[in-house]
Formats: C-alpha cells, structure tokens, sequence
C-alpha cells in the first residue's frame, strides 16, 4: 500500500478517522476487484493533489465487513469521505475530474 493512504480497519477506525483533523476518504475495495483495481490510479492521483488537507483510508471488505456493513456498503468501488464518525457524502464519478468537483463539493 502507498505512503498516501491508511489502512483503515476496526482496531484503528477511532485514531484514524473519528479523531482525525481532516476529512477522511474512504476507499472500499478488495484484492480480487478488477474495478477497483482500475481505479487504483485515479484515487493515488487524489491522494497527491489533496495531500494534507484530506486522509484518504483504504478499507479492505474482506478483513473488515464490519466497518463495511455499518455504512451499508453493498458494491465496490466504493467511496465516502468522512468527518469524524459522520458520512459526509459518496463519491459515484470515476475519472479523476469528476471525483475532484464531487470532492471539492463535499469539502465546502
């Protein structure tokens, strides 16, 4: 996993996103996901442009079903960005345009 992203799991969900000073973007995704692994690049690509004002946390469903349940995720990719323990919104586009103006949105 890249030094842009935290690996968000149960044991660490309190210290890495509900206590976190930024947002939170949470990427949903599993090893065996060609989707998300075609998004991979557009979602590193994020990372960089929004370093330091937004954490961005990948979620592996299958170690955490979990954190994937509570918020009702039933596909993947899936992308919500957080402010503490709070969903602010879900990020549906997929080009790294898109997501910058549904992120931008969600961030004002």
């Amino acid at each position: 996993m890249s030094d842009l992203f935290v690996e968000i799991n149960e044991s660490n969900w309190d210290a890495e996103v509900v206590q976190s000073e930024t947002p939170v973007l949470l990427d949903f995704w599993a090893p065996w996901c060609m989707p998300c692994k075609a998004l991979e690049p557009t979602i590193v690509g994020l990372a960089e442009i929004y370093a330091g004002r937004v954490k961005f946390g990948k979620v592996n469903v299958d170690q955490n079903p979990a954190v994937a349940g509570r918020f009702g995720v039933r596909g993947i990719p899936h992308l919500q960005l957080m402010r503490g323990d709070v969903r602010v919104g879900v990020l549906s586009a997929r080009t790294r345009t898109r997501l910058m103006v549904e992120l931008d949105a969600l961030l004002a």
